[in-house]
């Protein structure tokens, strides 16, 4: 179940990349241009890198759904609240150990 939600959120990252590349010709268009840019591709990259920490956490699975749907379905406000407050310094898994010798 884990890995299936973890394949389900790397491969709609992937989707987020080949759709923050395109930016219309600016020309009659009310809106300007459109797409992610640089600053889309700094939020996509940040995003990833809270999903790959919200997943190698010790919290539970629920937790973890919970807070990668968060980050996903609000990009920049979920990260933000992600790094604001859901006490990273506790849940952290340590990282890797040193292979002893």
């Amino acid at each position: 179940m884990f890995q299936l939600a973890l394949a389900a959120l790397l491969q709609l990252s992937l989707c987020m990349v080949v759709n923050a590349a395109p930016v219309t010709i600016q020309g009659t268009s009310w809106q300007g241009p459109t797409g992610g840019g640089i600053l889309g591709f700094i939020v996509l990259i940040l995003d990833i890198i809270a999903w790959v920490e919200i997943f190698q956490s010790n919290r539970t699975p629920a937790e973890k759904v919970l807070w990668a749907l968060i980050v996903f379905l609000f990009p920049v406000i979920g990260m933000v609240i992600y790094y604001l407050f859901s006490n990273r310094a506790s849940h952290n898994s340590g990282g890797y150990e040193a292979i002893p010798s």
